[in-house]
């Protein structure tokens, strides 16, 4: 009966102690649990960091719920570097990962609201576009009958591009019931990045009802994009949205493109150009160079040879 006991008290001490903490994993774990696992959620925090803590409590109470409900890992990652690629305001920072997405979540500290925000959101918002499929999902520049799209036009070697893939969907995650939050590769759809003349990233044009508004605020934090989208970019500069472009007006449109990026080149070409040009005009236009006066004797004493040879025979 004692041993029973003690066995019960073991167990209930264990119980505690499970629930009372979040597992703090090390960095090369948790890229392991995010490349392999389905759902993760991670708190980044730190030492002493009152916030922290409570975010951490926070989590500690809804763990079972987001097991329950999404069979999610839900761990801690303390002053960890890899902080900086999905928050930039670093701890503590709260982000779940789907199927390697990251969403950093961006909402009040409520129990209900995160199981809410993490439930609602189990698949990746941000939709990829290409060349291929731009014109056909956005309606961009036919009818816009697909509702408004907000943009974001990035390469995979631009660094602050990739740290804004958790805030980018954030910002799918808030508005998704109200417009589209989408992304093109600007080195893998050229065509798409030189029809709206996207020369630089990250750039976001939000599109609306045959129109195009630049996003021309200089925070890159997720109230400002959702601000924006919902009524700020009545107050930015707008332009019609350009049509397709032809495979022939594209083809110049690269040329002026590499003109304007390799002026001394162009320049060089350019006097080259005009040189053999001038030259041809010029051979076209005389019928080649006359003989000099020397050419011209040299050729009568050579006629006068051959006569006189003929005359001996």
């Amino acid at each position: 009966m004692l041993i029973r006991l003690l066995l019960f008290i073991s167990l209930c001490s264990y119980c505690c102690a499970e629930t009372s903490f979040l597992e703090n994993v090390p960095e090369d774990e948790l890229l392991a649990l995010i490349r392999n696992e389905k759902f993760v959620v991670v708190l980044f925090t730190k030492p002493d960091c009152p916030e922290c803590d409570k975010l951490e409590s926070i989590l500690i109470n809804i763990r079972e719920d987001l097991v329950d409900s999404l069979n999610a890992w839900v761990v801690k990652a303390e002053s960890s570097y890899l902080v900086k690629l999905y928050d930039p305001s670093k701890e503590p920072s709260l982000v779940f990962f789907r199927h390697g997405v990251p969403l950093l979540y961006d909402g009040e500290y409520n129990e209900d609201l995160i199981v809410h925000v993490f439930s609602e959101n189990k698949d990746p918002i941000v939709k990829e576009l290409s060349d291929d499929n731009f014109e056909l999902l956005t309606q961009a520049a036919t009818g816009a009958t697909t509702g408004d799209w907000f943009i974001l036009f990035y390469t995979n070697e631009c660094v602050d591009c990739q740290r804004l893939q958790a805030r980018w969907e954030a910002v799918g995650a808030k508005l998704k019931t109200r417009l589209n939050i989408a992304r093109l590769n600007i080195k893998t759809s050229g065509v798409t990045a030189r029809r709206f003349r996207i020369s630089s990233v990250p750039t976001f044009l939000f599109f609306r009802l045959g129109k195009m508004y630049y996003y021309n605020i200089p925070k890159f934090d997720v109230p400002s994009f959702v601000s924006f989208a919902t009524d700020w970019y009545k107050n930015a500069k707008s332009g019609k949205v350009p049509l397709p472009k032809a495979p022939f007006d594209d083809f110049i449109q690269q040329i002026v493109d590499a003109m304007r990026d390799s002026s001394l080149l162009v320049t060089f070409l350019a006097f080259f150009t005009c040189g053999i040009l001038l030259y041809i005009l010029f051979a076209m236009r005389y019928g080649g160079v006359k003989p000099s006066e020397k050419d011209k004797s040299s050729s009568d004493e050579k006629v006068t040879k051959e006569e006189k040879s003929k005359k001996s025979k």
